[in-house]
């Protein structure tokens, strides 16, 4: 993650590792790998946004039993000192969904063609291939408010479809999802009192834009609200800024997070 006023919250007792049960393609741009196996008995699903990081094969020779128990700063440097020829690829990803009682955990990545290193890897991912994960908690953390604002992108679309199935019923305000195609959106379950904005992104657009664009020109609720704003960074920020700034809403009211940026890999 990028900028982000989340905070880490490190589970105990490491990485839980899983193997690969199918991979499908559920949407233009979106590739859903379902994981399962016995030590997810030591995972515990909290909904909403619940993020992990993913640690995903780079070849035969890769291992996930000397990887550290906590990705902080010491733990960081142990994995980069691990020989490169065994190391995992580490990503951050977003629990989808889990069936508790089949032991089978939802990622959704997207996918532009070979950009990228998980993205390829879960579109030609195999049935029997070992992942790990290691969980990191959630960000949605509303205070008491009015009314409710979720902003995000693609790479955003898992978090903002699971608060919206598990906030609460009487929940009211807008979700705004920017999406590069309009097949990619998806089902959410949300409460009857929040509206749901899909919107495409132009050819050529620089991602975010118009997710910011469609949250600005908004029929807002009165009253506070609670926001909570993800996916590329200059979107995540530029709802920050343009709340906090432009409408004086308190930080407190704002979570934000930057899942990656433009230009970088």
């Amino acid at each position: 993650m990028s900028s982000t006023n989340i905070a880490v919250k490190h589970a105990p007792g490491g990485f839980v590792t899983a193997e690969v049960l199918r991979s499908e393609q559920i949407s233009p741009h979106l590739v859903r790998v379902t994981v399962g196996g016995d030590d997810l008995a030591r995972y515990t699903f909290q909904g909403f946004d619940q993020w992990f990081r993913l640690a995903i094969p780079v070849g035969g020779g890769t291992r996930f039993d000397n990887l550290p128990e906590r990705i902080d700063m010491p733990g960081y440097l142990r994995y980069l000192a691990l020989p490169k020829g065994t190391r995992p690829v580490l990503r951050n990803y977003t629990a989808r969904a889990y069936r508790a009682g089949a032991r089978e955990l939802d990622i959704d990545f997207v996918v532009h063609g070979d950009e990228g290193v998980a993205g390829p890897w879960a579109r030609v991912a195999r049935p029997g291939e070992s992942v790990a994960l290691l969980d990191q908690g959630r960000g949605y953390s509303p205070v008491p408010a009015d009314w409710q604002l979720l902003v995000g992108d693609e790479s955003a679309l898992p978090a903002v479809a699971g608060i919206l199935r598990d906030m609460p019923r009487d929940a009211v305000g807008h979700a705004v999802v920017e999406l590069p195609d309009a097949a990619d959106a998806q089902p959410t379950g949300a409460p009857e009192g929040m509206r749901v904005h899909w919107v495409v992104r132009p050819h050529g657009t620089p991602p975010g834009q118009t997710a910011l664009a469609a949250a600005k020109a908004l029929d807002r609720p009165a009253g506070e609200p609670y926001a909570f704003a993800a996916g590329e960074s200059s979107l995540a920020t530029g709802v920050r800024r343009w709340l906090v700034r432009d409408l004086g809403v308190d930080k407190s009211r704002v979570t934000f997070c930057g899942y990656w940026r433009q230009g970088h890999g």
